[in-house]
């Protein structure tokens, strides 16, 4: 089955969610794809000092929000769906979340499950559990960012059925790009990573975050891989049937061999 999907790596600017709208708008015009991903914290940028200062660049996950609501109407206008990370509020907190939208509104919302360093002092930690959502027959599951140092994340979505794992990211460590080759490869699944540019500072905080935003296939193999530094959209045409089979070798499934029994 031939699926377009795409990947957006900019440079979200802190307490500016109008600017980063327009920053992806103007990626999109005259783009039609079936899935594209997005960085995490795509609307608000990373550092706050206290939950309190993120408030106003927060929003629900019912797609009524300024930043949910633009990207309903861009998958309109690519005819397709996008996975942005975002910060996301409700009665009992902040999240760092990722929404799936469509035309028609939010199809799925998910709430990053491993915090990463000072993030455990701004979210919640997420309670939604992995989620993955059929899109044209295609099942598409999401993981952000840190996410990505535990197997677990990428095995349960693939147990799930994912045949592709959107992966928005706020990447400052060196490892997750190689890592996400394995991810793809221990479990015969697409994956996409978006990740950010850029640096943020805040008092004496600086991050430097490693772009790199990368589509990988099942068997390993790089399909893209951007810049380090430098704003990328790249927009690939896969056979999403290759993550239906799990064979690693005519006598080996990657599923049907493992023995649960043991794994304590």
């Amino acid at each position: 089955m031939a699926f377009r999907i795409a990947l957006l790596q900019f440079q979200p600017l802190r307490k500016d969610v109008e600017k980063n709208i327009q920053t992806i708008q103007a990626h999109l015009e005259g783009i039609t794809a079936d899935l594209l991903v997005l960085p995490e914290l795509s609307n608000s940028g990373y550092l706050y000092e206290t939950p309190q200062e993120l408030v106003p660049f927060t929003e629900g996950n019912d797609g009524q929000g300024i930043f949910l609501s633009a990207l309903i109407n861009m998958a309109r206008q690519i005819n397709g769906i996008i996975v942005a990370g975002y910060a996301e509020s409700d009665k009992k907190g902040h999240y760092n979340s990722a929404a799936a939208v469509s035309a028609e509104g939010v199809m799925a919302n998910y709430r990053k499950t491993h915090l990463f360093a000072d993030e455990k002092d701004l979210f919640q930690p997420g309670n939604s559990g992995f989620k993955t959502f059929i899109y044209k027959g295609l099942c598409v599951g999401m993981m952000i960012c840190f996410d990505w140092i535990f197997p677990e994340a990428a095995r349960t979505l693939a147990l799930a059925g994912a045949q592709i794992i959107a992966h928005p990211a706020n990447l400052v460590m060196p490892y997750c790009q190689a890592a996400m080759i394995t991810r793809s490869i221990e479990n015969r699944v697409f994956t996409i990573t978006a990740n950010r540019i850029g640096k943020e500072m805040l008092g004496t905080q600086t991050l430097n975050f490693t772009g790199e935003s990368q589509i990988t296939a099942p068997n390993g193999d790089i399909l893209y891989r951007a810049s380090k530094n430098n704003p990328a959209f790249h927009l690939i045409e896969i056979d999403a049937d290759l993550a239906s089979d799990k064979h690693i070798s005519p006598r080996n499934n990657l599923f049907d061999d493992r023995r649960e029994e043991f794994y304590q």
